[in-house]
């Protein structure tokens, strides 16, 4: 199998790498500081395969040649793989243990939580970051949130996670300051779940 990347058929990434990927690292960051209010990364119009505009924004802005990538099985095709090297110089990994950043299509399907790297006492930051994409921010079953960025609370309802995220969620919680924290993209926006926050169902 040659190692070659095929570049041909690969879309656009971001018009003006520099403008757009400083926009939208401004929007995640405001999505981390206004925990549960959804932020719009509109510089990408397009999907590469199932993986919708945030959740590529997302990839465009944060991933480099130093941030390894494990992608579930939904989202591991050769489209997703030849864009991200090409745009970004991904290395991917087939551990989710070993990722920086992951990206999960199928949340139905995802590993537990702590299947994923939560980091180190000296290296909290060393944790995965896990972007999960999922079919809308409002037709799920209502969750309470809490913490830091949050003014007394506020209720999110993600749609398609697995029945036993929000429970697993507490137990990565109470772990901080080492734990995975969340980016959940729908469309072209995303919203942001830092492992500070509790939640109660």
């Amino acid at each position: 199998m040659s190692s070659v990347m095929d570049t041909s058929g690969i879309g656009p990434g971001f018009t003006n790498p520099i403008f757009d990927s400083q926009d939208t690292f401004r929007r995640i960051l405001d999505a981390c500081a206004y925990v549960g209010r959804p932020q719009k990364l509109g510089f990408v119009s397009t999907a590469v395969g199932p993986l919708a505009s945030a959740t590529l924004s997302a990839c465009l802005t944060l991933g480099d040649f130093e941030t390894p990538v494990w992608l579930d099985s939904r989202s591991d095709r050769i489209d997703v793989r030849n864009y991200l090297g090409f745009h970004c110089g991904t290395p991917f990994v087939d551990s989710a243990y070993e990722a920086a950043f992951a990206i999960v299509a199928d949340p139905t399907t995802m590993p537990r939580l702590a299947e994923f790297h939560v980091g180190t006492e000296l290296e909290p930051q060393t944790s995965t970051t896990i972007v999960v994409q999922v079919p809308s921010f409002t037709a799920g079953p209502a969750v309470r949130w809490r913490g830091p960025g949050i003014q007394h609370e506020a209720s999110v309802a993600i749609e398609g996670l697995p029945s036993w995220f929000w429970e697993e969620w507490q137990l990565n919680q109470e772990l901080y300051p080492v734990g995975v924290d969340v980016l959940f993209t729908s469309g072209n926006a995303i919203i942001a779940l830092p492992r500070s926050i509790s939640v109660e169902i």
